[in-house]
């Protein structure tokens, strides 16, 4: 080795040495200065929010509060988001970080003792996890929810300046325990992309008329949807629309007459109104504005509309989203007649169901005015797989005993035989999964639930296609679509109406 590479490398480790050096006299430093500062109304509050944030439960909280106060989907998700950045972030400080830069914590002299912490952390300095689990959890409620990131950004700021005034750590720590939150948030974000990240489920896109504060725009109202709330902020958002209140069985009068002296038809209730809606702006070649209203919003969700803003800005800008809709009517051999109006063709804009999930909704709409929504559907559950007898039918030309068939209005993500998430509302496919028949049929659907979305096994087989046909069925079988129930016809052709919708929807969501 010459000389100068000698001297190089007995340079180096000094120099690394007074940098770190230095480092931890400006570390020393700027703790000093923090402890010297006397700021009004901090001493009670910040030892107080520091230990508050122990173990993570000032966000645990603050993530119920959330999802509890939040409207929609979008803080649930951001509540979510943010628990499962803090809880990556926290591994990894606690794994990975402490165990790898052994630092002691800073002398307490300078820091008066009506600031310090009644008992003193025992782990090691670097890094901070109370700030890595402030920063994780507010970037990534932000990162799902702008709003409620404004909301908890400053909480979290204050809970990592309050590890420095108590004198916990150093300012190095906070820093980079910080660094390393917000690294895991993103970290998160890359493994479950957030809503703004996916595809818009919506497409192609289509003309509509833009309507300024909603002139041209009458929008029907179910007034059993749950929806009063939703109703007065349409009238706040909207002003030169006309929005109309009506009962459940003098809906689809309301609809029609609207049709008239409207540009565009709206609708505010929950999945089974919006079909409704939609049956009749099809027909009438309206575009549609859907404002959610009910218990699920399956529409609205998958579509990416969540809120009623949401629907207000693509009315107001002229936003749309061409649809498909799902169509099911009796076969050739059926005839025109049927009973209570079988004979007719009818739209899905979600899922229509054979077998055991009809008749669930049936008993759980019984119940549910008696014992609530959640208890009726525990009890319809509980009843219905019990049952020993299972559905009969043929389909597409062979006969086979099952405990459901599902066929979904374009494909969804989610694993099994339930609705998920559709990315494409627009496909032409019909999602259609059948599990078969044969004993105990809560573990049967149970395990086609965790089967994949286009699995074949003894229990679950799943298949895309552009018509499916049935046949065989007994009088008295239930069909649901859309969360309505009715009896269904010997015979039944489901297919689909390509792009035979428009629906607003804005082109960005925030």
């Amino acid at each position: 080795m010459s000389d100068a590479h000698a001297q190089n490398a007995q340079a180096t480790p000094q120099l690394l040495t007074r940098i770190s050096t230095l480092l931890h006299r400006w570390d020393r430093q700027l703790l000093h200065n923090v402890a010297a500062q006397h700021w009004p109304g901090a001493e009670p509050v910040l030892p107080r929010l520091s230990h508050s944030a122990n173990h993570g439960l000032l966000w645990f909280g603050t993530a119920a509060g959330i999802a509890a106060l939040g409207r929609g989907p979008r803080s649930r998700r951001a509540a979510a988001r943010g628990v499962a950045s803090l809880a990556l972030a926290s591994t990894v400080i606690n794994t990975v970080g402490k165990r790898s830069v052994r630092r002691a914590r800073p002398v307490l002299d300078a820091v008066p003792v009506i600031r310090r912490l009644k008992r003193q952390p025992f782990t090691t300095s670097f890094p901070s996890g109370h700030a890595a689990s402030a920063a994780a959890f507010a970037t990534g409620v932000a990162l799902e929810s702008k709003g409620w990131g404004a909301v908890v950004a400053p909480v979290a700021a204050a809970v990592a300046l309050s590890r420095v005034y108590t004198g916990a750590h150093y300012p190095s720590d906070v820093l980079v325990g910080a660094a390393l939150g917000v690294g895991a948030a993103f970290a998160v974000r890359g493994a479950v992309p957030t809503r703004s990240q996916l595809p818009a489920p919506g497409r192609p896109h289509a003309d509509a008329p833009a309507l300024p504060g909603g002139e041209g725009l009458v929008v029907v109202v179910n007034r059993q949807a749950g929806s009063a709330g939703s109703a007065a902020l349409v009238r706040e958002k909207m002003p030169l629309a006309e929005v109309v209140e009506c009962a459940p069985e003098g809906l689809s009068a309301e609809l029609e007459k609207a049709v008239g002296r409207c540009q565009a038809l709206g609708i505010l209730g929950g999945d089974g109104t919006i079909n409704s809606a939609a049956s009749v702006a099809a027909a009438h070649g309206l575009p549609l504005a859907v404002f959610p209203g009910g218990t699920f919003n399956h529409f609205t969700y998958d579509l990416g509309i969540e809120s009623v803003d949401d629907t207000c800005r693509a009315v107001e800008g002229g936003e749309a989203v061409r649809v498909d809709l799902g169509r099911f009517r009796p076969g050739p051999d059926c005839g025109e007649s049927g009973g209570e109006d079988r004979g007719a063709t009818r739209h899905f804009l979600n899922t229509f169901s054979l077998g055991v999930y009809p008749e669930l909704v049936r008993i759980r709409e019984h119940w549910s005015p008696r014992i609530g929504g959640w208890a009726a559907g525990v009890l319809a559950a509980a009843i219905v797989l019990r049952g020993e007898h299972p559905l009969e039918a043929e389909v597409q030309g062979r006969r086979r005993p099952m405990w459901l068939l599902f066929a979904g209005n374009g494909i969804y993500q989610r694993v099994g035989p339930t609705p998920g998430r559709r990315q494409d509302l627009a496909d032409g496919l019909l999602d259609v999964r059948v599990v078969h028949a044969g004993r105990l049929p809560g573990l049967r659907l149970l395990a086609a639930a965790l089967a994949g979305p286009l699995s074949r096994s003894p229990v679950h087989a799943a298949q895309k296609l552009r018509q499916l046909r049935i046949g065989g069925l007994a009088p008295g079988t239930l069909l649901a679509y859309d969360g309505e129930v009715m009896a269904a016809p010997r015979e039944l052709v489901v297919d689909k109406e390509v792009q035979a919708l428009t629906v607003y929807r804005p082109q960005a969501l925030l």
